[in-house]
């Protein structure tokens, strides 16, 4: 009778033992949510996220900390903080990067990349180093004037303009390769104005040859000397 009682409470505990989950097979952890600052850290990024697509060159490079500007957040609005004058950083491959940052959709990418296109721009000196690279900076801009996202073209039509005031007529020789997106875009009456002020822009700042190569893809437009 005795060894019966004490076989009875041994099972139970047998039987709550095999109910129980093991230590060795945990439910899932639940992912922690990121705070708001976390992602203006790339160091903060999960590298065990599951990549959405490959990363363009500009968030590969402001990953490794290879961007010499920051953000920084202000009361009224945000900007940049340069690690360096920007009159001493190298606009190979730096300039490029940066346009290549225009095609990004998230915070902060998206503001790094056009301020500081747009601040690298107007350091003194800037024609002669960006001339050279025209022929990698148009490819770039193309790219984002024919994204399906309509903050990425607006940021790719706003670049065109500050490039093509600091290069002037140099860009003449690859506009008509930009110009074909213009064109599609031009149709959609949201982007109508915006478009026909950068076409000015363009005729403005690279010449009166610039209306025959505008012309040539997009003819209704009326220059501005007529």
């Amino acid at each position: 009778m005795s060894s019966a009682v004490q076989i009875k409470p041994k099972t139970a505990v047998q039987k709550s033992k095999a109910s129980s989950p093991l230590p060795c097979s945990p439910e899932p952890a639940t992912k922690p949510q990121p705070k708001p600052s976390d992602k203006l850290n790339p160091k903060t990024i999960d590298p065990f996220g599951t990549p959405s697509r490959t990363p363009s060159a500009f968030a590969a490079m402001y990953a490794k900390g290879g961007i010499p500007c920051r953000l920084v957040h202000g009361s009224v609005k945000h900007r940049l903080k340069w690690e360096c004058l920007p009159e001493t950083v190298p606009f190979d491959p730096l300039l490029v990067t940066l346009a290549e940052g225009l095609r990004e959709t998230k915070h902060p990418y998206t503001f790094v990349s056009k301020e500081g296109f747009k601040e690298l721009l107007m350091v003194e000196g800037a024609a002669e180093k960006t001339i050279p690279l025209l022929p990698r900076l148009v490819p770039v801009l193309k790219a984002a004037l024919a994204h399906s996202d309509d903050e990425v073209f607006e940021r790719g039509l706003d670049a065109l303009v500050q490039l093509s005031a600091v290069v002037g007529p140099s860009l003449n020789d690859h506009l008509k390769h930009l110009l074909t997106n213009l064109s599609r875009r031009l149709m959609d009456k949201k982007f109508k104005e915006k478009i026909t002020v950068a076409l000015q822009k363009l005729e403005q700042y690279g010449g009166k040859a610039t209306v025959a190569i505008i012309k040539s893809k997009i003819p209704t437009y009326c220059s501005i000397s007529s």
